[in-house]
């Protein structure tokens, strides 16, 4: 092969290149744009985020449903979970879904596809020509000796503040949520309601029984 031939064959490589490769641009998803409305939580740019992760709206409804334990459908370009959500933790399963069907392991590129191979789903990379089996986190049913219920007094740290200003931290599956603490402090928490897999707590200075 010449040295023509080379530089041929490289600039016929680099015109195949997916347009995120070139700008050299950070994969990021649009901001989520939750409504609460009663005991609904509606995700209304639902259809605008499956478009920027280039996959099927129902296979990412599903996966929600299942990880946030919800019923829901899709109603235009919204997507409806019958449940009270908070927004960290919606957002926090379209991250891990992001992660697992989406992001490529080896260039960290969205540049991917999912192919059927047999019983096993494997993602394969346009950017850089990597394939490996889709891994999804399997749901393990609650386990009623360790589920939170109403009453109970946990310790937590709040990681996180909602958009109304309340404090969110987390205990084993559920996502807690306590009106008047600040992120970055430990507290001990009340559970006052339980939602899905949302609590709801307040602050109490009784000690730890979980």
């Amino acid at each position: 092969m010449t040295d023509e031939d080379y530089l041929s064959l490289l600039d016929r490589a680099k015109n195949c290149l997916p347009e995120t490769i070139e700008n050299h641009e950070r994969f990021s998803l649009p901001e989520l744009d939750i409504l609460q409305e009663g005991k609904i939580t509606v995700i209304r740019n639902f259809i605008d985020i499956t478009d920027k992760l280039r996959r099927d709206p129902e296979h990412v409804l599903q996966y929600l449903l299942r990880e946030l334990g919800t019923p829901g459908n899709i109603d235009g370009r919204r997507s409806v979970l019958k449940a009270k959500l908070a927004s960290a933790q919606i957002s926090d399963r379209v991250q891990e879904y992001t992660d697992t069907f989406v992001i490529c392991s080896e260039c960290g590129l969205p540049d991917t596809h999912m192919v059927k191979e047999g019983r096993t789903l494997v993602l394969e990379c346009e950017a850089c020509g990597a394939r490996r089996p889709v891994n999804a986190k399997k749901s393990t049913k609650s386990d009623t000796s360790s589920a939170l219920r109403a009453g109970d007094i946990i310790e937590i740290l709040i990681h996180d503040v909602g958009k109304k200003g309340d404090g969110v931290g987390k205990m084993q599956n559920y996502l807690v949520v306590v009106p008047g603490t600040v992120k970055g402090t430990r507290v001990k928490v009340k559970i006052t309601n339980i939602s899905g897999t949302t609590a709801f707590g307040s602050v109490t200075q009784d000690a730890p029984t979980r």
